[in-house]
């Protein structure tokens, strides 16, 4: 067969058609289904870690030991148990290897509080990733509350508000190419549902236990 008739056979081809078409697009095609599968695998990290804080603050307005006919004490061990049980919801997440979380307790500074002031009484973190509060440190005082996206959370009087922030690295499937931003960030807030003791311990809490916190 000559070059010349070998040519027409091959753009008279359908199959040979179709071969050059599957070749076109195959690199669409396959940028396409990895956008899909990373996107896919973001957007679910990014729920488990808002899910996360969600827990974490929930939880933290739990905590606390003792009776009915007295306030309920914080320990610095229950502090800990509650962040290693975060790490242990992450499962493969590896929440303390790839991000940060941060726990404050927002306070009024006074009982009662005409000021509307509040101070962040105390603060604990654990995580590899080295990351600061967006929204105040332990210690921080005279402050009007913790302003979130324009709405202003505070606590309330004889009360406290358990503020946890996460950021998260994200550990891509395929390459971070295909995700808007590599870093998570979460944040929730839940109001101290039971009297607690406020005024014992180191900021009110306790380390009977003698265990070492998860300070900031």
């Amino acid at each position: 067969m000559t070059s010349a008739r070998f040519i027409r056979a091959l753009f008279t081809s359908a199959r040979a058609v179709a071969a050059v078409e599957f070749g076109l697009t195959l690199p669409l095609m396959t940028a396409v289904a990895f956008t899909g599968a990373e996107l896919t695998s973001y957007v679910t990290t990014k729920m488990r870690v808002s899910q996360l804080a969600l827990h974490v603050a929930d939880n933290a307005a739990r905590i606390g030991s003792g009776t009915v006919l007295a306030n309920k004490q914080i320990t610095e061990a229950q502090i800990n148990d509650l962040l290693t049980g975060a790490g242990l919801q992450g499962g493969r997440l590896d929440l303390y290897g790839n991000g940060r979380v941060i726990l404050s307790s927002l306070e009024p500074v006074a009982n009662p509080n005409p000021t509307n002031r509040y101070r962040i009484r105390w603060q604990r973190c654990r995580g590899a990733k080295i990351w600061p509060s967006s929204y105040g440190r332990g210690g921080d005082t005279n402050l009007t509350g913790i302003t979130v996206s324009g709405q202003l959370a505070t606590a309330p009087d004889d009360g406290a508000l358990m503020f946890v922030e996460i950021s998260y690295n994200y550990q891509p499937l395929i390459a971070r190419l295909f995700i808007p931003q590599s870093q998570i960030t979460a944040i929730a807030a839940m109001t101290v549902r039971d009297q607690r003791d406020y005024g014992g311990g180191t900021n009110g809490i306790y380390n009977n236990e003698n265990v070492v916190p998860s300070t900031c």
